[in-house]
């Protein structure tokens, strides 16, 4: 777990709270979770906490740097560990695995936002969506929902 996570919220004012450390562990656990699944994730150890808990720990926790979001999907956000390495999601529509690159693969198209149109990229929310090296290649039955 991120070693300095009782400092930064005591210097923002949070107590330190069970709840806020099973989360935390959680997102670290999972990688990349929606509320939901974290907080499956934390019924694992402590039955009783609930969405809401878990939904405004989270915001604590954004709050005070410990994790962020990104929008990957259409449904929820999902959140992961704030670390040094920023990264980019590629998410696979097809068999929705979600894989973390470098931000630095996107380091010209991000410094040609900003020359062409003056716009800075925030690259820790970027989510590029698309077919895996495993599902791009294969023939696929469409399924009545299936986007693609």
């Amino acid at each position: 777990m991120t070693d300095d996570w009782e400092r930064r919220l005591r210097d923002h004012g949070f107590r330190i709270t069970p709840q806020r450390q099973l989360v935390l562990e959680a997102v670290e656990t999972l990688r990349h979770g929606t509320p939901e699944e974290i907080l499956v994730e934390v019924q694992r150890t402590a039955s009783g906490v609930n969405l809401s808990t878990i939904y405004r720990t989270l915001e604590v926790l954004e709050e005070v740097g410990l994790v962020t979001h990104a929008h990957i999907g259409h449904g929820p956000p999902t959140y992961h560990a704030v670390d040094e390495h920023v990264h980019i999601h590629l998410v696979c529509d097809r068999c929705k695995v979600v894989q973390s690159v470098p931000a630095s693969v996107a380091e010209s198209f991000v410094e040609q936002l900003e020359a062409e149109y003056g716009f800075r990229t925030d690259i820790s929310h970027v989510s590029v969506h698309g077919l895996c090296e495993s599902c791009k290649d294969r023939d696929f039955e469409p399924e009545a929902d299936d986007p693609l």
